[in-house]
């Protein structure tokens, strides 16, 4: 083997895991995320490694949200998660999710009631 394909041989996903749980959960969802994604786990390696990398640049904290963010809009690679990190994405909150609120009430709104019904 390549010296560099041999590097990999040090890596396996549980490794990844492991440290993607130390820095939070999120973290560790994106990265299992990842390693199921692939056809092999060894194709994930390098996206891991560049996100991973990233605790170093912004801290762990950062890195979390960035992650929860990435999985919030399916945005499953390091480039993405890069994106978030560098335009501060992470600071802001994530938006509520739409189908919690209810419906309206108002008296010129039919509901199912009116088209059940066959005498309309």
């Amino acid at each position: 083997m390549p010296v560099k394909h041999q590097k990999y041989m040090e890596w396996t996903p549980e490794r990844f895991k492991n440290w993607a749980a130390k820095i939070g959960p999120e973290t560790l969802c994106l990265t299992e995320t990842l390693l199921v994604q692939r056809a092999h786990p060894q194709q994930a390696y390098r996206s891991l490694l560049g996100i991973l990398s990233l605790g170093k640049s912004y801290g762990d904290a950062r890195l979390e949200a960035a992650c929860c963010r990435a999985l919030y809009i399916n945005a499953f690679s390091y480039r993405s998660v890069a994106s978030i990190l560098k335009s501060g994405l992470d600071h802001k909150p994530l938006p509520e999710p739409v189908g919690d609120k209810k419906p309206v009430e108002h008296a010129n709104i039919r509901g199912q009631l009116y088209y059940s019904s066959n005498t309309h």
